[in-house]
């Protein structure tokens, strides 16, 4: 294609995904899924973008692997949490982990008998599918207020098992084209691999967030983090190890040690809106671009076979689910039982599953068959899944009603204290003059004032309102509590035994806030 075609190309698909957005912010339905159905009719109807784009596939395995992966796997991680992660880390680990070999091994020996495929083929295929990529489904979430914690368990996991996946994928695949698997060399390589990975992570987390720490502007600190989110994938390429794991670990660095260690609150606003955008432009371009690549016509054609491995994936899913939950229980907080069919449905398959599928060598035996199945489990996911997951979240009773009065109120609080950081720091810089900075100042407290006498009136009305604020606020501050009493250890100011004991009640008091929020 011609520099001109590209350009031409990038703008149609712009102005594709804009249009998907103003139609369905009318019509109030996942835009992620709509943008699926844009891409079938462009790729049905021949639409523009398709003439433009001639015989080139628009989506390859490098540019998912390369140009939106890292993207999609950094803005994600610098937006959890480490407490949250931490506290679900092996619910998540046994997904990532133990859940994607169980998976792999199911689904392909399903597939196997089903289909008839080789058993190396068919666990090949069990492995490229069992990467999980639950975007459409977070985004809802985010909409409809689910539980955190669910919201925290699902996305961990579809960040470390895409990297899990692929490992699992890359080892199975050279066992066929070698004629040899060693079980036991590859478990090897997988955890020299992941903890590679890791490691990868943490050097270039920490490293970027000791600079960060020594500059408070915006523009290069949004350069820094671009740097961290694509420097990490291929340096940890580069050494044979798991980008996908080293993007995610160095996201998790710098969204939680840096930002809050090096960052000032006007460069975290702006590094995060960036990231938010970047976000928004990657995952957009990535489903409209699944939709135009996977062949509806194909899919029809062989719509028996598809149904089939459709079954043995989700036949996988159950069976990784239900045997692990109770297994939550016994390494951190239980998951309640209602949980499991969210983790089950809402496991969706999108452009890692489609990318470890295209890598496949031109003549590998089996590789127009692999594709086909992975398209249509693929499109499966996303819009039969995804439709159909708000309407199993209201059965489950899982959607928090939120008030949207008081939501707006407590919205507006926020917006106005960091408003106020930022005209203090002003005046701290006399970049305002003491009369400005009055007047101002005046200003917001009159907003704040009438915003406090709205939420006193709402709570009044209802009083749960108070009590879940309450909780939450002591939580903060438990948590609080918790950060000085270690920096104090590690200062020598507060002995070590006297904080574990301080810790030891503030962990029980920890976990009876936590237990009484019913889920």
């Amino acid at each position: 294609m011609s520099t001109t075609a590209i350009v031409e190309l990038i703008l149609l698909l712009l102005l594709a995904i804009s249009g998907v957005a103003l139609i369905t912010h009318r019509l109030k339905i996942p835009y992620t899924i709509a943008l699926v159905f844009a891409g079938f009719a462009i790729d049905l109807f021949h639409i523009p973008i398709k003439a433009v784009a001639g015989n080139t596939q628009l989506l390859t395995p490098e540019i998912i692997f390369v140009l939106f992966l890292p993207a999609l796997l950094f803005e994600s991680s610098i937006n959890i949490e480490f407490k949250h992660l931490r506290e679900n880390f092996w619910s998540i680990l046994l997904l990532a982990i133990v859940g994607v070999a169980a998976a792999t091994a199911i689904t392909g020996f399903a597939v196997n008998r089903m289909l008839g495929l080789p058993v190396l083929t068919a666990l090949l295929f069990g492995a490229l599918i069992s990467a999980t990529d639950p975007i459409a489904v977070i985004g809802l979430f985010k909409d409809l207020g689910i539980n955190k914690r669910l919201a925290v368990v699902v996305e961990g996991e579809s960040l470390f098992n895409d990297g899990t996946a692929a490992v699992a994928f890359q080892l199975i695949l050279v066992g066929i084209l070698t004629n040899r698997f060693d079980a036991v060399e590859g478990l090897r390589q997988f955890l020299l691999v992941a903890f590679g990975g890791v490691l990868v992570g943490l050097v270039i987390g920490y490293a970027a967030s000791k600079i960060t720490a020594q500059v408070d502007e915006a523009r290069i600190e949004i350069t820094l983090t671009t740097i961290v989110a694509y420097g990490s994938y291929l340096l940890a390429e580069h050494l044979h190890v798991s980008g996908v794991i080293a993007t995610v670990v160095a996201g998790l660095m710098i969204g939680n040690y840096g930002a809050q260690m090096g960052m000032s609150p006007r460069t975290r606003v702006s590094v995060w809106s960036f990231w938010e955008y970047v976000a928004f432009i990657v995952n957009s371009l990535v489903f409209l671009l699944i939709g135009i690549e996977v062949h509806v016509a194909q899919i029809f054609e062989q719509w028996w076979t598809i149904l089939l491995a459709v079954g043995a994936v989700l036949l996988g899913r159950i069976l990784v689910v239900y045997l692990l939950s109770p297994l939550f229980g016994r390494f951190g907080e239980p998951i309640p039982a209602r949980w499991n069919p969210v983790l089950v449905w809402g496991g969706l398959h999108g452009s890692v599953s489609i990318a470890l599928a295209l890598s496949l060598p031109q003549d590998f035996p089996h590789r127009s068959t692999l594709l086909t199945l992975c398209f249509g489990v693929v499109a499966f996911s996303i819009v039969v899944q995804g439709l159909t997951m708000k309407p199993l979240l209201n059965w489950l009773g899982l959607i928090e009603e939120v008030d949207g009065a008081y939501s707006l109120h407590k919205a507006k609080q926020l917006t106005l204290s960091a408003a106020m950081s930022e005209l203090e720091h002003l005046s701290q810089m006399r970049a305002v003059s003491p009369a400005v900075f009055e007047e101002l100042s005046k200003e917001v407290e009159l907003r704040a004032q009438a915003i406090a006498t709205g939420v006193r009136g709402i709570q009044q009305d209802n009083p749960g309102l108070v009590e879940e604020e309450i909780r939450l606020a002591r939580l903060r501050m438990l948590a609080a509590e918790r950060s000085a009493l270690q920096r104090g250890v590690i200062e020598g100011i507060v002995p070590q035994e006297i904080s574990e004991q301080i810790l030891a009640e503030a962990a029980e008091e920890i976990d009876r806030l936590r237990k009484s929020k019913h889920v």
